[in-house]
């Protein structure tokens, strides 16, 4: 028997190329017969033609036909981000650019353990960091100051753990503070890390109150980390964050910023004015497979001070020896609490360089302007109710007169029928319709479309 092909090396090529038209072949074929936004039937139906399709997991012969078929049905039970009428959730559809570059990286599987795993990855991300951190602080650092510095991270969730674990090392005892608009992922990490119970503020306006976190900061003991949230979940919208900082200087308290949604605002001259303040956070999260269109992950740490990293210092005897650090081998343990680390950081530069700022803001404001689009479409209809003006790309409305049973069951039946990914919000004490617009191609006639099933789902 002869042995599988690999990936890399001189033959790699060679194996690669029918192989890649397999795997288009089986992607339009599934997607062909989805015929929309998600599999309809719901779960139950998906789950029946995937084990059709998979069968013996681990047959005694292997099937070599295995990828078509699975990478077909695999495609045919999916949610697919790129049709204009899935839009749930914070889940971009990738740039072609983008998912190309995964593929390079995949097949040279670099691991960023060690440098001699990843010596040209390990510095494509030194580089591209530097530059994303320099965009996030605004060249704010002067050379009396060490630059701020960046991670890489699967998404939010690290990289708000992260956060919280410098916090805690920098300021011992440190006790979270944040709204309750902001990401789960914050009090999780908190819990997670032995840190005092957090003090979650009422947000009854879905940001965080300047007046409120005042009081808290003047009465609760400290040390604080203060997050601040630039694109809550629910609703897309921005805290305060001037006036917020400012209270973090007059209290001597740490400023975390989760800017994982609203990060990519950066890119635009039109929309970044909304992330004023942004550059005096000790620590800020983003994630470029929202408004980046990564295929995930692509998330990031900027951090203000470099000094805080020391919290992540780790020794490897046969992975950073103190003689080949000495030596001018670089250290890469100490950029991430995960060993093995694939080049995550390859598929953003080419990204960043093949459509540079200019096009980088055109896909940003792209995506505002539909949710503005959609959002005027929903005043003007007489049997819908928007619920605010949206603030980056994620629009709340509901039908008028409808129960909160009601517009669940209404977000279900879209779902089950495969006509449209909706999500949901509770805000204000009511349940919302939720559409997050990231897919650019989207047109005004697939908004339209969009309301016409919602309203054609809402019982009478």
């Amino acid at each position: 028997m002869s042995l599988p092909p690999l990936a890399s090396g001189p033959q790699g090529p060679h194996a690669l190329r029918p192989l890649l038209d397999t795997v288009l072949h089986a992607l339009e074929q599934g997607t062909r017969a989805r015929g929309g936004p998600l599999p309809a039937g719901g779960p139950r139906s998906v789950t029946a033609r995937l084990q059709t399709a998979l069968g013996d997991v681990l047959p005694h012969k292997g099937d070599p036909d295995a990828a078509a078929t699975l990478i077909r049905t695999l495609a045919e039970g999916a949610a697919d981000p790129a049709h204009p009428l899935c839009a749930a959730h914070l889940h971009c559809p990738p740039l072609a650019i983008a998912t190309a570059a995964d593929l390079a990286a995949a097949v040279l599987n670099p691991s960023l353990d060690s440098w001699d795993q990843a010596p040209s990855a390990s510095t494509l991300e030194t580089l591209v960091t530097q530059t994303l951190a320099q965009t996030v602080y605004n060249n704010t650092n002067t050379h009396t100051t060490p630059p701020a510095d960046c991670l890489v991270t699967t998404g939010g969730t690290e990289s708000n753990q992260l956060a919280l674990l410098l916090a805690r090392e920098t300021h011992p005892g440190t006790r979270l503070i944040c709204g309750q608009a902001a990401h789960h992922s914050l009090t999780r990490a908190a819990w997670l890390l032995g840190l005092p119970d957090p003090i979650v503020i009422p947000t009854p306006h879905g940001t965080l109150d300047p007046a409120t976190l005042a009081t808290t900061l003047t009465t609760q003991p400290g040390p604080h980390l203060v997050a601040a949230t630039a694109g809550t979940t629910d609703a897309g919208l921005i805290d305060p964050l001037p006036q917020i900082a400012d209270l973090c200087t007059t209290h001597r308290a740490r400023l975390h910023i989760d800017a994982a949604y609203g990060g990519g605002l950066l890119f635009s001259q039109h929309h970044r004015t909304k992330l004023t303040g942004l550059d005096r956070a000790h620590t800020v999260t983003l994630d470029l497979h929202k408004l980046g269109w990564q295929p995930v992950a692509a998330g990031l740490l900027a951090i203000k001070n470099p000094h805080d990293l020391q919290a992540l210092r780790h020794h490897a005897d046969y992975l950073n020896a103190d003689d080949d650090t000495q030596a001018g081998i670089p250290d890469l343990l100490g950029r991430s609490l995960r060993t093995t680390r694939r080049p995550d950081i390859l598929k953003i530069a080419i990204t960043l360089k093949t459509l540079g700022r200019t096009g980088l803001a055109t896909l940003v404001d792209q995506v505002c302007t539909l949710a503005h689009q959609l959002a005027d479409l929903i005043q003007a209809h007489p049997a819908l109710e928007l619920h605010a003006a949206p603030t980056i790309s994620t629009v709340l409305f509901r039908p008028r007169r409808a129960t909160d049973h009601t517009v669940a069951a209404i977000r279900r039946t879209l779902l089950h029928n495969g006509h449209a990914v909706l999500g949901r919000a509770h805000i204000d004490g009511r349940l919302w319709l939720k559409a997050t617009l990231l897919n650019p191609h989207t047109q005004p006639g697939d908004l339209t479309t969009l309301l016409h099933l919602v309203e054609g789902t809402t019982p009478r």
